[in-house]
């Protein structure tokens, strides 16, 4: 396991704080306070709040796209698939809460990286569209809106950093397993 620098303590803590915040709330002298120094050392880890923040999100969207890739190449049923593509997102939320608030709540904040994020996302979400394409197309998803489907998961899906941390006991294969009965399954008995 790679052992945490000075750098990385200083991502976490942002993270936290722009989750309590907001990034554009968040100060680098709020940022020092936080880690208990002053604003001028951060500038011997880090170059910028912007550069803090590119870290964050980016890194999590390379994430969901490797998670995406893999579930695309792999030879099984769409609804298989998509209990994967649940199961990615309770395993990155549930190991980033933080981070995940800023992919949701500041990617417009990105600068230099807000074309690249995007096109990351834009992939990502045409790949999990083109899987319920291919469900519906199979007749393993009922012949339903693929697009008001993928909407319907990644909201519950994309705000599961809000519900996660306030859940002491998680287990987070049996939320994504529960995740995939309500979403992919119904609701009906």
């Amino acid at each position: 396991m790679k052992q945490e620098t000075r750098k990385d303590e200083i991502i976490v803590t942002a993270a936290k704080l722009f989750k309590e915040k907001g990034y554009s709330a968040v100060t680098m002298r709020d940022l020092a306070t936080a880690m208990g120094f002053k604003a001028a050392s951060l500038y011997n880890h880090i170059n910028s709040k912007q550069d803090i923040l590119k870290t964050i999100i980016i890194s999590i969207a390379e994430e969901f796209t490797i998670g995406m890739q893999s579930i695309i190449n792999s030879e099984t049923s769409s609804i298989s698939k998509l209990k994967s593509v649940v199961n990615l997102h309770v395993n990155i939320t549930s190991n980033n809460t933080n981070g995940m608030a800023s992919l949701n709540n500041d990617w417009m904040h990105l600068e230099d990286q807000l074309s690249y994020y995007l096109q990351l996302r834009n992939d990502y979400e045409a790949n999990f569209l083109n899987i319920i394409r291919e469900g519906v197309s199979s007749s393993e998803i009922k012949n339903s809106n693929p697009e008001i489907i993928m909407f319907s998961m990644l909201t519950t899906l994309r705000s599961l950093y809000l519900w996660i941390p306030k859940k002491e006991d998680l287990n987070a294969n049996e939320l994504a397993q529960n995740l995939s009965e309500v979403l992919i399954e119904g609701i009906n008995k």
